[in-house]
């Protein structure tokens, strides 16, 4: 598909191919995260069939979500600088070619290397970039728009997770894994549906792409080789990613990444000890699985209703809250799990944390885009989800550890119902010690002369323009830290 740049959009077309977009991002969440939360049903065949404890095996998982987060802002360098298309594509190949190459392991090192780290970068090159897409086609509808393309999550959990139980059954965990390697390559026809749109905040400011077009012209009088190039190339990159990643000083993206990282050390157990758990308890392994599927259905309720819920008026400026709120009642519902031991009691568990868990992932992107604006939203998610690695990477062995210290799951799962609970805590408290700080707004412009922008979270700025030059540059005053304007 060629490259189609419309430099002259000036803001997000809130829907036309823009629902193609959310199409394929639905299809590439389906294929990443619903993929890597149905490793766990392999977890018993692993274990019994190279004889390990759950701590060695849980590491499988654990090298997928970590990896797949580790190089998320790699995924987001091969968005920015070739194409979002490219960067899907090649995903697709590395994570099938995973797949396929775990399915002829002869013991857990293989399928660390295989299963782990190399289906890890393939998704990692997939799964920001098309969610970062979403953001640049959407910004009226933003939540909306999220909310239909993550509950490829649930969806994907809901549908695969039975039908893996029932592919392991009939040609072993290495047929399965051979088949999953063969549907993830629909990540490929993914990649072709993210159709580049330039708009008007992504161009770069004019002194920027003055020097950089400047030592440009004036290395292609020099010698290829020659020291002048070198300079010219490491001046250009640091523009650029100095562009790219200034929102790493803000404060509220700071505090933002630390909370990140309990939520995540929180919230990946769950999906690897679910059905462990259930078949401690005398549950059967169909009604584990269905248990996961029903944490899939119920994730996709809360993907869309969460974000249709919170683009609605009354509810557009409370999209921080709601992010805390859902943050914190999957903590609770961790708490409550070690006293649930039958299949009626589990069901509702997984209905309630399903529902809240698929209301929070649907709001990072859309948090995060309110943090730091739509123009940096890719390097930014490539960060936010970069941070999910290490905490993806050590709570599914520690929680292991935990059960084969404890000869119990109680442990594990108060440790990651506290941490997500911190993680809501953090956050509420950030944003009131802000509200207590925050100055009265000063207006540097006489109100004849803004005009008045209403913005999403109630704060009212005003644009001053005044000449510099033959230039106009603008000057906005905000109600409210922690938004990027232009």
């Amino acid at each position: 598909m060629a490259k189609v740049n419309r430099s002259g959009s000036t803001s997000p077309p809130d829907g036309g191919w823009g629902w193609m977009i959310v199409a394929g991002c639905f299809l590439v969440t389906i294929c990443t995260r619903a993929v890597t939360r149905c490793i766990s049903i392999f977890f018993v065949e692993f274990q019994t069939y190279f004889g390990q404890d759950y701590a060695q095996t849980a590491w499988i998982h654990s090298i997928v979500d970590c990896v797949t987060m580790l190089c998320a802002p790699l995924g987001s360098v091969v968005s920015n600088h070739l194409s979002c298309q490219v960067g899907i594509m090649l995903g697709g190949l590395l994570a099938s070619t995973g797949f396929i190459l775990g399915s002829f392991a002869t013991n857990l090192k293989h399928l660390y290397l295989t299963l782990g780290v190399l289906t890890g970068l393939g998704f990692a090159l997939c799964y920001s970039p098309a969610i970062a897409m979403v953001g640049k086609y959407f910004s009226r509808r933003k939540a909306l728009a999220y909310g239909i393309a993550m509950s490829g999550s649930g969806i994907g959990t809901f549908v695969l997770a039975p039908v893996v139980q029932l592919l392991i059954e009939e040609f072993s965990w290495q047929g399965a894994l051979l088949i999953l390697g063969g549907f993830v390559l629909n990540l490929c026809v993914c990649g072709a549906l993210m159709r580049p749109i330039t708009l008007k905040e992504d161009h770069s400011s004019p002194e920027q792409n003055r020097v950089c077009q400047t030592q440009k012209e004036d290395c292609k009088q020099a010698s290829p080789y020659s020291s002048w190039t070198k300079e010219w190339a490491k001046t250009c990159l640091c523009c650029s990613l100095q562009q790219e990643y200034n929102f790493l000083l803000m404060p509220d993206f700071v505090v933002f990444a630390v909370s990140v990282l309990f939520m995540a050390y929180g919230c990946s157990p769950l999906f690897v000890y679910l059905v462990p758990y259930a078949l401690s308890v005398g549950v059967s392994h169909q009604q584990a699985a269905f248990l996961m599927s029903i944490l899939g259905v119920i994730d996709i309720v809360g993907n869309v209703t969460f974000g249709w819920l919170t683009d609605r008026r009354c509810l557009k400026s409370y999209r921080y809250l709601c992010y805390l709120f859902a943050v914190g009642l999957d903590g609770l519902c961790y708490l409550c799990l070690p006293m649930l031991q039958s299949l009626p009691l589990l069901v509702p568990f997984s209905c309630t944390f399903g529902y809240f868990d698929g209301a929070y992932v649907t709001l990072i992107p859309v948090v995060t885009a309110e943090i730091v604006g739509t123009t940096s939203l890719s390097s930014a998610l490539g960060v936010v989800y970069f941070l999910h690695a290490v905490p993806y990477l050590v709570s599914p062995p520690i929680a292991g550890w935990l059960v084969d210290t404890t000869d119990s799951y109680t442990a594990a799962f108060l440790l990651c119902g506290f941490s997500m609970i911190f993680s809501a805590v953090l956050l509420g408290f950030a944003r009131l010690v802000k509200r207590i700080k925050k100055p009265p707004l000063q207006l540097f412009a006489k109100e004849s002369d803004p005009k008045l922008q209403l913005w999403t979270n109630g704060s009212v700025a005003y644009s001053v323009t005044r000449e510099l030059g033959q230039k106009d540059e603008e000057f906005v005053a905000v109600a409210g830290a922690g938004y990027s304007l232009t």
